[in-house]
């Protein structure tokens, strides 16, 4: 099964968090799909903190409208690496975690996957 070695880019924001007035996380997207990355994922959390050490969730009693989000983006280390300062326009402030993965693909086109690009 052929395999080949990424980045992982992993930004972690709130979902109240925006630019222009839109989600910042919807803008991160927007931008990586712009740079042509391979592609870019959205996961809502249902509880957590950040720096300012105040806990947010989606319980029932408790009902936060700013649950935390992570934005996940996986390509080749140099895409992943040139896209960092386009993302560093969009952060007042937050964190982004950069992690070596290896990724597999299936389906169609699969073949031509483990091939160099």
């Amino acid at each position: 099964m052929p395999t080949r070695a990424a980045l992982r880019l992993t930004v972690l924001v709130g979902e109240g968090d925006t630019w222009h007035h839109k989600p910042l996380f919807s803008e991160i997207v927007h931008r990586a799909h712009a740079a042509g990355l391979a592609g870019a994922s959205v996961f809502r959390g249902v509880e957590g903190f950040g720096a300012c050490s105040r806990i947010h969730t989606a319980r029932l009693l408790s009902l936060s409208e700013d649950l935390p989000v992570a934005v996940v983006i996986v390509d080749t280390e140099e895409k992943v690496r040139a896209f960092l300062p386009r993302l560093e326009e969009l952060m007042g402030q937050g964190l982004a975690i950069l992690d070596p993965v290896e990724t597999v693909r299936f389906g169609a086109g699969s073949a031509e996957y483990g091939q160099a690009p």
